[in-house]
């Protein structure tokens, strides 16, 4: 019964928030990748790439993961000041990706100039995105000196949303191949990888920090302030709130301090996820008749996996309260959401096409939507 009590933890304030951040953070991915993909074939721009998975790479992703994961254990002080360097690259790309969209809002509300500024590289740059790149360049910079914690979850956020939307999965075949293989990587780098390395090497790995670049510059140039700039960095690769969320906690402190989530737990599932919001799309693209087109019915398997999602996580968190250990938490996020969207779809009949994704183009769905509706308006 004490250890029930415990339970009780996860209605504070930080694990409520890191539940609710979580789970906002992989359906905005999903909705991001989904609203790309549709942006991508109305331009027919090949400059943007978007990956798509296919059965050896999805297969390779926990191969790789592994080799990074040892290479950061044995090697994390030699390289984590250039870590840190390409980890502000990629925050500063994702960031601008992230915002981009609510910058063309803007500037079509407020009518704002488009002015060429500046090509670059085949690439033309308008006043807007200019001044975008620079509030992304400048969130990054104080990201670096201060090493706050509401950056570092900005930043993590913002590269889990371009990763989600620019890494694509075809079909559930290659989805739950991917998720199986990760679902055993997670197990075996959690529990098993202290009898073969001596140390938890995914907990070692993710609590520890980065040399910060920029005080090493500013220290060898005895640049006045140095002070003001945090000598260790959290790197960006995981969301992370205090446990004291209302009184704070400065930066700097322990990682016991705070409850941490990685990346890798919102942007695997939030793939799936974007798979099964496009396919919703392109089911609702599907129905020809005008009132079941309006309808809230019909094929929506992302409710089933959103949820599915929410209590894995919160499943996850619990199982940590009471063991007062470590969890890998795609042991419980890939069951959760796997799951439900599998069984659902086996009982409407569409698991085949679900396994196969047999995709049509965005915009030849709504050629033929508009079409049919215009037909059975005459």
């Amino acid at each position: 019964m004490e250890s029930l009590w415990r339970l009780v933890y996860l209605l504070e304030p930080a694990p409520v928030t890191l539940i609710t951040t979580a789970v906002a953070v992989t359906f905005g991915s999903a909705f991001r990748a989904l609203n790309y993909g549709k942006e991508m074939e109305r331009s027919r721009d090949l400059s943007e790439v978007s990956i798509t998975l296919d059965r050896s790479q999805a297969l390779m992703i926990p191969v790789m993961s592994s080799c990074s994961l040892l290479l950061m254990f044995y090697l994390f002080s030699s390289v984590s000041q250039l870590l840190t360097v390409f980890t502000s690259v990629s925050a500063v790309a994702s960031l601008f990706f992230c915002l981009a969209p609510y910058a063309a809002c803007l500037k079509t509300r407020f009518g704002l100039a488009g002015r060429f500024v500046s090509r670059c590289c085949s690439t033309s740059c308008t006043r807007v995105q200019g001044l975008l790149l620079f509030t992304c360049i400048f969130t990054v910079v104080a990201w670096l000196v201060s090493g706050h914690w509401i950056l570092n979850n900005l930043l993590g956020i913002s590269m889990c949303i371009a990763f989600v939307s620019h890494v694509r999965l075809p079909n559930i075949k290659i989805c739950a191949m991917l998720l199986l293989c990760l679902f055993v990587y997670d197990i075996f780098w959690v529990f098993y990888s202290e009898r073969f390395f001596g140390a938890n090497v995914m907990v070692s790995v993710a609590t520890q920090q980065a040399s910060n670049p920029m005080h090493t510059v500013a220290n060898s140039l005895s640049l006045p302030g140095l002070q003001l700039i945090t000598k260790k960095l959290e790197l960006p690769v995981k969301i992370m709130f205090p446990r004291n969320l209302l009184g704070g906690v400065l930066p700097g402190k322990n990682a016991s301090d705070f409850m941490m989530l990685g990346l890798g737990d919102m942007a695997i599932p939030g793939m799936l996820l974007a798979l099964v919001l496009c396919f919703d799309y392109r089911k609702s693209r599907d129905t020809i008749n005008l009132s079941e087109l309006h309808s809230s019915k019909g094929h929506k398997y992302i409710w089933y996996a959103l949820p599915g999602y929410a209590i894995g996580l919160v499943t996850a968190l619990a199982a940590g309260v009471l063991t007062r250990s470590p969890q890998p938490a795609l042991l419980y996020l890939v069951p959760s959401t796997l799951g439900p969207v599998v069984v659902i779809s086996w009982m409407k009949n569409e698991l085949l096409e679900f396994w196969e994704g047999n995709v049509q183009n965005l915009n030849d769905k709504n050629r033929e939507v508009s079409s049919s509706l215009q037909w059975r308006s005459k």
